[in-house]
């Protein structure tokens, strides 16, 4: 191959090792399993929780996303989709970026679909991606105030939890969902 950047060989290069390791997707009872412990994980750690999940149309649960880089980084995780507390599809996510950056974080997230318009605009793309296709608002979530008792006024909202590592900022922008079946 022949690059006429450098950064597009050293992007290359970073995504083929960061996501080599993943190419052997995990089974669906592996993803429910993780899914599982991270819900759990999120109505314990994130006060009213537990009362915030049955009001959202459906949640979107990635349990492990590493994200790694050294100027040119990424991230990949694999999750599923739960309506009504049951899963109706399997998703990975992933991403790339150029530019400032160092270190490496691994960390479970929960995407809440908050309105049906939301939910159904995600199930029927192929290919969904943060930032095109619809905005998603991170959430960084205070201790001292009871998510259950929130009116929400935009309609994807996500929570970042269980973060390990060390990693400038976690965001969403630019990030590429696709349904997998496992």
């Amino acid at each position: 191959m022949h690059y006429k950047k450098p950064n597009t060989f050293l992007l290359t290069l970073l995504i083929s090792l960061l996501f080599t390791q993943f190419s052997f997707s995990k089974t669906a009872e592996e993803i429910d399993a993780g899914v599982d412990k991270a819900i759990e994980q999120f109505k314990q750690q994130i006060k009213g929780g537990e009362g915030f999940l049955p009001k959202v149309k459906g949640y979107l649960v990635f349990p492990r996303i590493i994200k790694a880089g050294v100027i040119v980084g990424g991230k990949y995780g694999e999750g599923a989709l739960r309506v009504n507390d049951e899963t109706i599809h399997y998703f990975d996510m992933s991403s790339a970026t150029v530019g400032l950056q160092a270190g490496a974080q691994e960390y479970s997230m929960l995407i809440a679909f908050i309105s049906d318009t939301a939910l159904n605009n995600f199930l029927r793309s192929n290919g969904w991606e943060a930032g095109i296709d619809g905005s998603i608002t991170v959430s960084n979530w205070g201790q001292n105030i009871d998510l259950s008792t929130i009116s929400f006024e935009k309609p994807i909202m996500a929570f970042i939890y269980n973060a390990k590592g060390l990693m400038a900022s976690v965001s969403v922008g630019g990030t590429k969902f696709r349904r997998i079946s496992p």
